[in-house]
């Protein structure tokens, strides 16, 4: 039995690097309405950690209604002592997380080790996707060579300088949440800026600085790394941000999706990136492995992406790895939710799956649905 854990306080968690980790309110509300996510990709002798059960089965019902899917168990953690549980998979692995279920009843042995945890804590550090940045860059054809690696900076100076040839700059913490631990500065630094870099240069030893590009769109690619050290691509993510933060996902095929992005840049360009992204993540994952594997992740994971407006106006490029979520990310759901539409008999029976739909997160912490 595998249980599944819907834990989207993850990327905080992860930050603090602590085992007793108390999520912001947003966080526990958040967790507490969508814990019946891990249905969509659960399996039939799985089951699901949430808060309230009948909660979750009436939730869990009505996306059923809209998508599809397959029933599903859910307990909450009084349960949890009494269920063989061989396997936990959370939306993302940190210490609090591990504390937590070992404390609830579930064997040690059923989740990663202390020591494996760091190793995705390090992996996270978004100074490994700058390195990935970089080598694809070398990789890829002329028509991205203007972008450039970020660069950590251990002081406000540093930035300062960096600032004098980029006058457009986007500041990320090494570990941060979707938009939380971002800022863009346009000219000069403020105040406010120079105490946020103090701030997160004293708690996380550095900070991430990039130019700022001409953005068109978000994308991403969503892939999945098995414990034979490989790495399986599950399909595109078309997603929304406002400020650097998640507001929604398409739910399409491939082939749409595909289509959609075909708009800016030719197919074979998105197949490239796919393939010599595949294998930079793999050495990476290699090359921090510990010595009783021979790579260092196993588990879902995302990297986010852009189509930039190029700077010399001749059409549109590929930002290859804006970001790399070494979690579950709402691209995996939309997928997820993708496949359970077209799987489900009693939809395509009634009504065919329209080209295109949306997924949106209220800020009632709720799922919409809707057609485009």
């Amino acid at each position: 039995m595998t249980l599944f854990v819907f834990n989207p306080e993850h990327d905080l968690a992860l930050a603090s690097g602590l085992s007793n980790f108390t999520a912001p309110h947003a966080g526990r509300r958040l967790r507490a309405d969508l814990g019946y996510l891990p249905a969509l990709w659960a399996g039939e002798d799985d089951c699901v950690l949430v808060e309230h059960v009948d909660q979750a089965r009436r939730a869990y019902g009505r996306l059923r209604a809209r998508v599809g899917g397959s029933p599903c168990r859910f307990v909450d953690k009084s349960q949890l002592p009494h269920l063989p549980i061989d396997r936990v998979s959370p939306w993302g692995w940190d210490l609090a997380l591990r504390a937590a279920l070992i404390r609830y009843g579930v064997p040690a042995e059923a989740c990663p080790s202390e020591s494996d945890i760091a190793s995705i804590r390090d992996l996270s550090h978004r100074r490994h996707a700058a390195n990935v940045l970089h080598r694809l860059i070398s990789f890829l054809l002329p028509p991205s060579s203007f972008l450039e690696k970020s660069i950590e900076a251990t002081s406000v100076d540093t930035v300062e300088a960096y600032l004098l040839h980029h006058p457009r700059l986007v500041l990320k913490a090494p570990w941060s949440s979707s938009g939380r631990g971002v800022r863009f500065i346009d000219g000069e630094l403020s105040d406010y800026h120079r105490g946020w870099l103090r701030n997160i240069i004293a708690q996380q030893g550095s900070v991430m600085v990039e130019p700022m590009y001409q953005k068109v769109k978000d994308f991403g690619m969503e892939f999945e790394a098995l414990p034979d050290g490989t790495i399986r691509y599950l399909g595109l993510s078309l997603f929304d941000t406002r400020n650097g933060a998640y507001t929604g996902n398409i739910i399409a095929s491939e082939e749409d999706k595909l289509d959609m992005i075909s708009r800016y840049v030719p197919v074979s360009s998105i197949v490239d990136v796919r393939e010599k992204l595949i294998t930079a993540l793999t050495d990476v994952f290699t090359s921090h492995a510990s010595p009783q594997s021979s790579h260092s992740y196993t588990g879902p994971f995302g990297v986010d992406m852009m189509i930039l407006s190029r700077p010399d106006g001749q059409g549109f490029s590929i930002h290859p790895c804006v970001e790399i979520n070494l979690r579950r990310t709402m691209g995996h759901v939309a997928i997820d939710m993708a496949n359970a539409f077209t799987s489900s008999p009693f939809h395509l029976s009634t009504f065919p799956l329209p080209r295109v739909m949306q997924i949106t997160l209220s800020d009632k912490y709720r799922i919409h649905i809707r057609r485009l």
